[in-house]
Formats: C-alpha cells, sequence, structure tokens
C-alpha cells in the first residue's frame, strides 16, 4: 500500500497543480461574469465549470498523463474529443458529490451556518469530489487501453522518471 501511494506521489503531484489551476481558471472566470459582465450566477457558473474543466483536461492531457494515448491509442481528434466528454462527466460527477455533502448536512443533519455549509461543500465535499475526480481521470479517461501489463509498468517508469528527474 506505502509503494503504490509511494509510486503515484508523482502523478498526485501533477494533478493537484492541474487541479489548482483549473480551479483559479474557474473562480477568477466566475467572479469576472458575475461582477464587470454582469451574468446571473447559474450562468457565471455553468461557464467558469466548463473553462475549468478545459484548463483541467488540457493541463491533465498534455501533462500528468501525456504518455497514455487517447482512445485506442490513435490519437486523432474524435478521441480526444470523446475522451474530454468523458472527463467533463467525471467532474460533473464530482460536483454532485459536493452537492450532495452540503444537502445532507444542510437540509439532512440542520447545520444551517455559514460555517457548516463551507465545511460541508468545499471542505468534505471537495475532497470526496477529489479523490472521485482523480480515480476517474486516471481509470476511465487516461487508462491504458490494450496494453500489457509490461508496457504498462514501462509507460508508469518513464512518467515517474520524468516527473521526479
Amino acid at each position: 500500500m506505502v509503494r503504490r501511494l509511494r509510486a503515484a506521489g508523482p502523478e498526485l503531484a501533477a494533478f493537484a497543480a492541474v487541479g489548482l489551476c483549473a480551479y483559479a481558471a474557474d473562480l477568477g472566470l466566475f467572479l469576472w461574469l458575475r461582477g464587470p459582465v454582469g451574468l446571473d450566477p447559474l450562468t457565471a457558473k455553468a461557464l467558469s465549470f466548463v473553462a475549468g474543466c478545459t484548463v483541467a483536461y488540457t493541463g491533465n492531457a498534455l501533462g500528468t498523463y501525456r504518455r497514455r494515448p487517447a482512445d485506442g491509442g490513435a490519437g486523432d481528434g474524435g478521441s480526444r474529443l470523446r475522451q474530454y466528454g468523458i472527463f467533463c462527466a467525471v467532474n460533473v460527477a464530482g460536483a454532485l458529490v459536493q452537492l450532495l455533502c452540503l444537502t445532507v448536512s444542510h437540509y439532512g443533519l440542520g447545520l444551517t451556518s455559514r460555517r457548516a455549509d463551507t465545511v460541508s461543500g468545499a471542505g468534505i465535499g471537495m475532497a470526496l469530489a477529489t479523490v472521485l475526480r482523480f480515480w476517474g481521470t486516471r481509470t476511465l479517461v487516461f487508462r491504458y487501453r490494450g496494453a500489457t501489463t509490461a508496457q504498462v509498468r514501462q509507460a508508469r517508469q518513464v512518467t515517474q522518471t520524468t516527473w521526479t528527474g
């Protein structure tokens, strides 16, 4: 177990760095769309969510998981578009986890203060959603397709070497 965590360290660090960039893009665009542009909150959040997903997908595709081919390894646009769609679905699932945590805390447990909402939605919900997003991104979006066990090990070794120097 410790070995697996240690081996996934560089992947986790890269995933987290990409996630922080995506979060910054999402938050920055949301604030701009709500402020100077004057859009309503749901439209602004929908647009900023798509932008954040796009930043996260691009960062993971070109950085964290760049050694893993798109569907079938062909690298064609259709495969990347399909991959992006699955990536967005994983991110929507993560957002639903956050909403579920907030819903349970606020309406189910009656914890209705701003602090309780922040802890449940942005704290616990974000942590659980991040675990789901990491798992989904690694296993559903950028998984090794049709590779032998030896090829998977070799690709992981290359990725580890690349990220750790």
